[in-house]
């Protein structure tokens, strides 16, 4: 077993160096635009008692990572950050003001693809609003997540918006049983018409009710035309309450000048027993699956002892990093490095450019190699280090830019000058 000491397990992996700069440095932009629009940060435990994720049939248990603790008890390494959350909302901030405005950025660990891709370890960040059912609160909820994968330097994206409560109450007519209801959400996912057709062969479906299901497929204009078309043919009252929430949560959208990334998608049908309105999720290309994902839990927080409606979203952050990787998009990058190097009369000099640059908001780190100018050069390249500056007393300075090759003799003075 010893050979496996060098490797890391399937599903994890090391993050090195620039890109583990460029992930840091994204969850700091995330971070900021949270907290800027009035969220408090939040960290649960990485691991939780297995109840908090199983009762109520809120997680899978199969897709869990689990261990037994001294007591025998059952722990798990979280597999999501939502509802861990919605447990503080329950126990810890009863007497707090309504609504609650969380956000966490955390990792998570479980074996289901939809979370992190083919990771079981992955970095969420996400906000939650508890404690108020609004329009207003899902549509900023959705303009915080378009906001977020601006914020991380993506620009070619589009969040397609669904209702849950819409297939709901068209199922509520259907006559279907729910192991069919259920079968029938899974086909309209997946686009597979032809399945839907073999299952309504077993029921009488009423011809309004069938030409709607199949028509999830038949839509590709605006989202305002989208829900007028579903509208003339939406009979239950359910459904028809669900389509003037998603008109109304579209038009506040509109109002933040964000309707250009949103399309509709009533096949959106994720987690129909934990969702209860509006759901959302967001795609780019080059990565094969959604960026983010979220909506209304109105009935989560309840499993805690606190009835609390609640709306909110989770970001892949490797997700994330991926799509900006494929697509080449701008991403600020580390600084570029300056290496101080110095002789035997250059290194009380050294180490005060050292603090000077530092100041002036660059990367700089000192020599400790003792290398000679060649190997030290060498040594910058695989590095990727812009620039050398030599320190050989406080009138012989050089600068090497490594960029180019160019050298430059300076001193002390003229330095901190320029």
């Amino acid at each position: 077993m010893a050979r496996w000491k060098i490797y890391t397990p399937e599903g994890v992996r090391d993050i090195l160096f620039n890109e583990c700069y460029r992930k840091k440095e994204l969850e700091s932009r995330i971070r900021e635009l949270f907290r800027r629009c009035g969220y408090s940060e939040v960290e649960s435990p990485t691991l939780e008692f297995f109840d908090v994720f199983h009762e109520e049939n809120l997680t899978p248990q199969e897709i869990m990572f689990k261990t037994i603790d001294q007591q025998g008890r059952i722990l798990v390494l979280r597999p999501d950050l939502t509802i861990p959350v919605a447990r503080i909302a329950a126990t810890k901030c009863r007497d707090a003001a309504l609504p609650l405005k969380f956000f966490y950025i955390g990792n998570s660990y479980n074996f289901s693809e939809s979370g992190g891709g083919r990771l079981k370890e992955f970095t969420q960040a996400g906000i939650e609003i508890m404690g108020v059912n609004t329009a207003q609160a899902d549509a900023e909820v959705i303009a915080m997540a378009i906001n977020a994968v601006k914020a991380s330097g993506l620009e070619e994206f589009q969040i397609f918006v669904g209702q849950v409560d819409f297939f709901k109450g068209l199922m509520e007519d259907s006559g279907l049983s729910r192991d069919d209801m259920e079968m029938l959400k899974v086909l309209i996912e997946s686009k597979d018409y032809v399945g839907i057709e073999e299952l309504f062969k077993g029921y009488n479906i009423k011809k309004d009710l069938k030409e709607l299901v199949l028509n999830y497929y038949n839509f590709s204009g605006t989202p305002d035309e989208e829900i007028v078309r579903f509208e003339k043919i939406a009979k239950n009252e359910r459904s028809k309450n669900a389509l003037m929430n998603l008109r109304k949560v579209l038009e506040i959208l509109d109002d933040y000048n964000m309707k250009k990334y949103v399309s509709v998608d009533l096949g959106i049908l994720q987690s129909m027993n934990y969702y209860t309105g509006i759901v959302f999720r967001g795609l780019t290309h080059g990565v094969g699956f959604p960026i983010l994902s979220g909506g209304r839990y109105d009935n989560l927080v309840k499993s805690f002892g606190r009835n609390l409606p609640a709306t909110g979203f989770a970001l892949g952050i490797n997700m994330v990093l991926t799509a900006l990787e494929r697509k080449s998009e701008a991403f600020v990058g580390q600084d570029d490095a300056t290496l101080v190097s110095y002789g035997s009369h250059g290194r009380k000099i050294a180490f005060m450019i050292c603090e000077e640059l530092k100041k002036q908001g660059l990367t700089v780190e000192i020599d400790i190699t003792g290398y000679l100018p060649d190997k030290l050069e060498e040594y910058a390249k695989k590095r990727g280090i812009a620039g050398i500056v030599y320190v050989w007393d406080e009138d012989n300075i050089e600068l090497c830019d490594m960029t180019n090759g160019s050298r430059r003799k300076t001193s002390f003075g003229e330095l901190l000058k320029k």
